[in-house]
């Protein structure tokens, strides 16, 4: 089984789609990275903010941060080999990189039907913060 690992930038939360202001690519690739678990890819994200060691540990991700600092995150690693850095991927591209598959269609929709740390919309308006 492939693992596909992605160094964030610091965010508040894991999959960064937290808070009042929502960042859609954001939401769109943590969507896509659940569709590849479903594909039975494994993935990991490392946060910036809550495991900077494991950034100075990386080689990979180390030289990019000594290169482009913090713009050349995300740094996306398949199976330890460096994929992508300094952009979110598209589902196409992810699904290049774990060796899938990609679906034709993306149900957008029900994407955007999920907001912060994986709560309806809804229930997030409620709150002032999910995570």
């Amino acid at each position: 089984m492939k693992t596909l690992t992605i160094f964030d930038p610091a965010m508040c939360c894991s999959t960064g789609i937290c808070g009042a202001d929502i960042d859609q690519k954001l939401v769109d690739f943590a969507a896509d990275l659940d569709w590849l678990k479903s594909e039975g890819i494994e993935v990991k994200r490392i946060n910036l903010s809550q495991e900077p060691a494991l950034f100075a540990e990386n080689e990979q991700v180390k030289s990019i941060l000594e290169k482009s600092g913090v713009e050349g995150l995300p740094v996306i690693l398949a199976d330890d080999e460096m994929q992508s850095f300094g952009q979110y991927p598209d589902r196409v591209k992810l699904a290049h990189m774990a060796g899938v598959t990609a679906a034709q269609t993306v149900d957008q929709a029900s994407a955007s039907a999920t907001g912060c740390c994986g709560q309806d919309n809804d229930a997030e308006k409620s709150s002032s913060s999910c995570c």
